[in-house]
């Protein structure tokens, strides 16, 4: 019988914080509530089922119209400013991944961008602007039950469509989460001091992804993309239940994730923010 592969503490740490992120998202866990409630009606605490279930009618509401996932995400998005191009021109680009589903290769012949495309979509720009600056796509499978290609073994096809040539590429297909995104980066880099790197993510996540990689030793320049809100004047608005919901899951998504990176010393910072 083959050895069994030993876990590591990093799978473990992956496998729980999958796990977790999965049971904290706020909209499973107001229809768990409801749920919960409604089975409760029928049993002799039917009183705090019924408690339970407008409570989670209640907070649907408060979440869908009112702006409270924005109100979250706005600090998030605002941390770091646009890029300034001002300088020498950048050694390399780093790309995380999150906008491609390299699933959709295998069931349906094409590959998918999600909501998060502009993190794609900004490369061809940039590679013609900065033609010897090195391309490093980084993005493996990050399935937690079910396995499939990673992004970064899907990626080179959808480049040179946008006209980025694959020799241009440097794909990274194994981390899983930021902070191995961070480390394998970092080693397929081997950045040298006086070197630009630029990192392009979501701007929503760009605290979390610069915090990673400094705590791995690589200095990057944020170059944030993929703007969901339009800063402070989106508070005067009201919304849909499906677009609030959303918008909470991304933005407490991020923020647990910078409390858990912060405790698990995956970063230094709380709030990562532009170099003083």
């Amino acid at each position: 019988m083959a050895p069994q592969p030993r876990l590591t503490r990093r799978h473990v740490f992956f496998v729980l914080s999958k796990l977790f992120a999965f049971f904290t998202q706020p909209s499973n866990v107001i229809v768990s509530i409801g749920l919960a409630g409604l089975v409760l009606t029928r049993t002799r605490f039917a009183r705090a089922g019924w408690r339970l279930a407008v409570a989670s009618l209640v907070l649907v509401g408060i979440i869908g119209f009112l702006p409270v996932g924005k109100a979250l995400s706005i600090p998030l998005e605002n941390r770091f400013p646009r890029w300034d191009p001002a300088g020498a021109a950048p050694t390399g680009i780093i790309v995380l991944g999150g906008a491609i589903s390299a699933y959709k290769l295998a069931t349906r012949g094409e590959v998918g961008i999600n909501e998060a495309a502009e993190r794609v979509v900004a490369v061809p720009a940039l590679a013609k602007q900065y033609p010897a600056a090195r391309i490093i796509y980084s993005g493996g499978d990050a399935g937690l039950f079910v396995h499939h290609r990673g992004e970064a073994d899907v990626v080179t096809d959808l480049f040179e469509s946008l006209g980025v040539p694959a020799n241009r590429l440097t794909l990274e297909d194994r981390s899983r989460n930021t902070a191995e995104n961070a480390i394998y980066s970092k080693a397929l880099a081997q950045p040298k001091p006086g070197e630009r790197w630029l990192i392009v993510t979501s701007a929503l996540h760009m605290p979390r992804a610069v915090g990673a990689f400094r705590r791995a030793g690589f200095a990057v320049e944020a170059y944030p993309v993929d703007y969901q809100t339009n800063g402070w004047r989106d508070m005067l608005g009201f919304g849909s239940v499906s677009g609030g919901l959303e918008r909470i899951d991304a933005a407490l998504h991020e923020w647990i994730g910078l409390i858990a990176y912060r405790i698990t010393g995956k970063t230094s910072e709380l709030l990562p923010g532009p170099p003083r």
